[in-house]
C-alpha cells in the first residue's frame, strides 16, 4: 500500500493504490473497477477529505486543455489543474478568474468541491463561478451537468465534497485580465475595527491578520490599477523570520506572548502592483493547521473579540495569528455562504504545535455567533449538525445517492455526514 499524507501532515492514509491516469478511458477503467476511491488535489484539506484505503487518483496527468466561449467570458478547464498551472494559461489569453485565495496549490475541482475563497465584500467563493460540470460517475459513465441540464446534479455538484463524481473538467466564470494594487500595513486593531466597514465598502478586497496576543494587526487591501511592469518583489512578505520564531514557541511556549508582540510593529507600509493571478497568491512556507467559520458579517468582531480573549485567559501557546476576511452571500446548497453576506473567521497554529485543544475550544465561540465551517478546515460536526445548518442538506443527499447508491465516493468520514444509515 503506498503512504499519502496531506499537506500540513495531520492526515495520513495507505491506499491501496494512487492511480494518476492520463486519459478519460483509463480513468473510467479504475473508477468502474475500483470499490471505494477519492480524488486528492494538492492535499491542502486539513479534514480527511481524501483518506482513503480502497483508490487515490490524482488527475494532474489526465490530458486536457482549456476552451473558450465566443466571447471569452467562460472556459472549459481541466479540473485536474491546479490554480497555479490554470491562472498561467487564463493570463496568457488574456483573462483571470474573478478572484482568488492567498494560495494556488489547490486543484481547480478540489477548490471548487470545498468552496475554497478569496476576500471582497461584493465576491463569492469559487464555486460560485461554476458554471457547468463534466462528471465520471461511479460506473465510469459520463454525464455533463449545469442549470439547464441535469439541474439538480449541477447544484449539489457545485460544492460536493467529490461525492458525486469525478471533475474531469468543469465551466468556469472569467473575466478580463487585470492587474492588483497590494498595499499591506500595520495599525492598532482598535482603529481596524473602528474602520473596518470604511475599508470594506472602499477596497475591492480587504481583510487583516491580527496575532492574539499583539494590539498591532496587517491589513492587506487589494484594487484594480494600471500595470506598472514587471514585479521586483513576487511574495507579499518574508516568512524566514516568521519561522525562526514559530520554532521558539515550538520549544519553549511561555515565550509565545513576548515574542508576538516582534511581528508586527507600528509603521509597516509596502506596496506592491503585479498581474492579478501573481498577487493573489502567496508562498506560504511555513506549515500549520487551520480552522476556519462563516458567519453573519455583522457577528465577525465579537466573535473574534471573544476568540482571542478565550485564548488569553488561559495563556495558550498560539503561534499563528487570525485572518479575518469578507464573502459575498451565495445560493449554494452546501456552502457557509448561503445564509447570506459573511465573514470569514480563520484560526491557525503552527503544524509542529498543539493545535486539537486549542480548536476544540474555539469552535464553540464561532459557532455561538452563527459559524459555518469551511468544509475543508477543521471542524467537528456531524451529521445532525449539517442537517441543522444546511437547509438544503436533505436535497444534495438526495441527488448523492442517486448518483452514487453504493457510496462509492465516500470516505468513513464524509459517509458519517451524508450517506443514510453509514
Amino acid at each position: 500500500m503506498a503512504a499519502w499524507s496531506n499537506w500540513s501532515g495531520s492526515v495520513r492514509a495507505r491506499p491501496a493504490e494512487i492511480a494518476r491516469p492520463r486519459t478519460e478511458a483509463e480513468l473510467a477503467r479504475i473508477v468502474a473497477g475500483a470499490a471505494k476511491l477519492r480524488v486528492v488535489g494538492a492535499g491542502h484539506s486539513f479534514m480527511p477529505l481524501c483518506e482513503t484505503t480502497g483508490t487515490l487518483i490524482s488527475l494532474s496527468e489526465l490530458e486536457g486543455e482549456i476552451a473558450f466561449n465566443a466571447d471569452k467570458s467562460r472556459v472549459w478547464a481541466p479540473a485536474g489543474w491546479s490554480l497555479a498551472k490554470l491562472t498561467a494559461a487564463l493570463w496568457a489569453e488574456g483573462v483571470s478568474l474573478i478572484n482568488q485565495g492567498d494560495v494556488n496549490p489547490q486543484a481547480l475541482a478540489g477548490a471548487i468541491a470545498t468552496g475554497t475563497h478569496g476576500t471582497g465584500a461584493a465576491l463569492g467563493s469559487l464555486s460560485t463561478t461554476a458554471r457547468a460540470f463534466r462528471l465520471m460517475l461511479a460506473d465510469g459513465s459520463i454525464v455533463t451537468c449545469s442549470d439547464t441540464e441535469n439541474a439538480d446534479l449541477y447544484q449539489a455538484a457545485r460544492l460536493s465534497l467529490g461525492l458525486l463524481g469525478v471533475a474531469t473538467r468543469i465551466e468556469i466564470d472569467v473575466i478580463p485580465a487585470y492587474h492588483l494594487e497590494e498595499k499591506i500595513e500595520s495599525h492598532h486593531i482598535d482603529a481596524v475595527a473602528e474602520r473596518w466597514d470604511e475599508m470594506v465598502a472602499n477596497n475591492r478586497h480587504a481583510e487583516f491578520f491580527v496575532f492574539p496576543y499583539g494590539d498591532q494587526a496587517i491589513v492587506k487591501t487589494l484594487n484594480p490599477a494600471p500595470s506598472e511592469g514587471p514585479m521586483e518583489q513576487m511574495n507579499d512578505m518574508d516568512d524566514r523570520a516568521f519561522r525562526v520564531i514559530c520554532d521558539l514557541c515550538s520549544a519553549l511556549p511561555f515565550l509565545t506572548p513576548s515574542l508576538q508582540k516582534l511581528i508586527v510593529r507600528p509603521g509597516i507600509r509596502q506596496r506592491r502592483v503585479g498581474p492579478a493571478y501573481q498577487i493573489f497568491p502567496s508562498d506560504r512556507t511555513v506549515r500549520f493547521e487551520e480552522m476556519e467559520y462563516e458567519m453573519p458579517r455583522a457577528n465577525g468582531w465579537p466573535a473574534l473579540r471573544e476568540a482571542i480573549a478565550w485564548i488569553k485567559t488561559r495563556k495558550l501557546p498560539v503561534a499563528f495569528p487570525f485572518e479575518f476576511r469578507t464573502i459575498a452571500a451565495d445560493d449554494i446548497w452546501l456552502s457557509p455562504m448561503s445564509a447570506g453576506p459573511c465573514l470569514s473567521i480563520s484560526v491557525h497554529q503552527y503544524a509542529k504545535m498543539p493545535w486539537r485543544d486549542f480548536f476544540a475550544g474555539v469552535e464553540p465561540v464561532l459557532r455561538a455567533h452563527g459559524g459555518r465551517p469551511h468544509w475543508a478546515k477543521r471542524h467537528t460536526l456531524t451529521a445532525a449538525d449539517v442537517d441543522a445548518l444546511y437547509p438544503n442538506a436533505g436535497r444534495f443527499k438526495t441527488v448523492r445517492a442517486a448518483h452514487d447508491p453504493s457510496a462509492k465516493f465516500a470516505n468513513a468520514h464524509l459517509a458519517s455526514l451524508f450517506v443514510e444509515g453509514a
